[in-house]
């Protein structure tokens, strides 16, 4: 719990980040959220968070989201035990959007004055610094003490979070408990990170009752340095070469099979004879084995999972976040096959279309850190415009403008 000493410090180093952008004498993990809070254009002065779910539309995300199957066990661990007095518990969804709010009535009648009500935005581009909004931007369990808030209305409060995943892994939002000093103390984590557990635990459970273990897929890496690497069927994986990393990837992409000579000219920039289409193709059988169907077209014998078709899932789902977590860089970067280069186009195309929709400047910053966006100058030009006067990401996009600019002759002076 923070001492009167160390609350003053922590105000002061606040005041000071918001007046010059120097940010000390905080935990490093605060420092990365109030800089993320700045440059995503989070006023550390506005009461309350935006309502992002109407009555109705919470009542139906409620209904149909996983993490209502969390609730008995929230409730028998943190609520049931008398933890909740003087403390509020909370469930978000993976967007921080407050889903569930129980605990005590005192506390709540005062917190919804700063915007902690049912259907409120505490992600850290809508909240500022606070433990579920930078717990799901982390990934991991968080405590917020006091002044460390971004927002001076929070600051009188403390909260611990921990992000909550289904049995895939998959962020299907946070756990917290929100109260003063004691919201935040050794104990309060222990706490949070075991009922978290627990909620895992029980969706695991769930998970595997309505979905009885069958057969695995096989699943394709190619989103990798190498080559690419092979999952299943069976134990283990397996290392490709080049060429069968294409040839999988190529009949993945195409569920209705391939021929012989449509291959060769998807596999070679020259096209390839029929022959040693017919000999790449008996050599990766020889490799995968029930992977392949013994048939003419070519075609997969089943379902083949590739970290491609996650990364468009995402997409499609509008999960710009976890698309960029599963897309590490481009598709089998070494390969020159026209099939190949089409399809390493179209994700790299659609992934940064997807984060330029999104107007977000941490998902701005994440790829333009990549080598594929490092020279993007729409993308430097969205961060500049979405970036708070004086902030580090501010000075960031304009350096890189103006670097540019004088490299490629582009744009306008910055």
């Amino acid at each position: 719990m923070p001492t009167d000493r160390t609350l003053a410090r922590t105000l002061a180093a606040h005041e000071r980040f918001l007046t010059t952008g120097t940010v000390a004498d905080v935990r490093p993990l605060v420092a990365e959220s109030w800089r993320r809070s700045l440059s995503g254009g989070v006023d550390p002065e506005r009461p309350t968070p935006p309502v992002a779910l109407t009555e109705v539309e919470l009542h139906a995300h409620r209904e149909q989201h996983p993490l209502r199957h969390a609730l008995p066990v929230v409730r028998g661990l943190l609520l049931d035990a008398a933890v909740s007095e003087e403390f509020l518990v909370a469930l978000t969804d993976a967007d921080g959007r407050l889903l569930w709010i129980a605990g005590d009535a005192r506390v709540r009648r005062a917190v919804e004055g700063v915007g902690f009500v049912e259907g409120a935005a505490w992600d850290e581009r809508h909240a500022g610094t606070n433990a579920p909004g930078t717990a799901l931007a982390t990934g991991g369990t968080v405590q917020v003490r006091a002044a460390e808030h971004f927002s001076r209305a929070v600051q009188p409060w403390s909260c611990t979070a921990a992000v909550l995943r289904d049995p895939a892994g998959q962020v299907l939002g946070a756990l917290d408990v929100t109260g003063r000093d004691g919201a935040a103390s050794l104990l309060m984590l222990s706490l949070v990170r075991a009922t978290a557990t627990a909620v895992e635990s029980e969706l695991r459970a769930r998970d595997a009752l309505h979905h009885p273990a069958v057969p695995a897929a096989a699943g394709l890496e190619v989103l990798r340095p190498d080559s690419g690497v092979l999952h299943g069927p069976g134990p283990g994986a397996r290392a490709l070469s080049l060429r069968h990393a294409e040839l999988l990837l190529l009949l993945a992409e195409h569920p209705r099979g391939l021929h012989a000579d449509e291959l060769a000219v998807l596999l070679h920039p020259d096209a390839m004879s029929d022959v040693a289409v017919r000999a790449e193709v008996s050599r990766l059988r020889r490799v995968v084995g029930p992977v392949l169907a013994q048939s003419r077209p070519y075609r997969l014998a089943g379902e083949l999972v590739t970290d491609v078709a996650t990364v468009r899932a995402s997409l499609a789902a509008g999960d710009v976040r976890s698309a960029l977590d599963q897309y590490p860089g481009p598709v089998l970067p070494r390969s020159r096959a026209p099939g190949v280069d089409r399809v390493r186009e179209s994700v790299a195309t659609d992934v940064r279309a997807a984060v330029l929709h999104a107007a977000d400047p941490v998902l701005l910053e994440r790829w333009l850190d990549r080598d594929e966006g490092v020279d993007d100058w729409t993308a430097w030009e969205q961060l500049a415009r979405l970036s708070a006067p004086g902030s580090v990401s501010r000075a960031r996009a304009t350096g890189r403008l103006e670097l540019l600019r004088r490299r490629f002759g582009l744009g306008r002076p910055v």
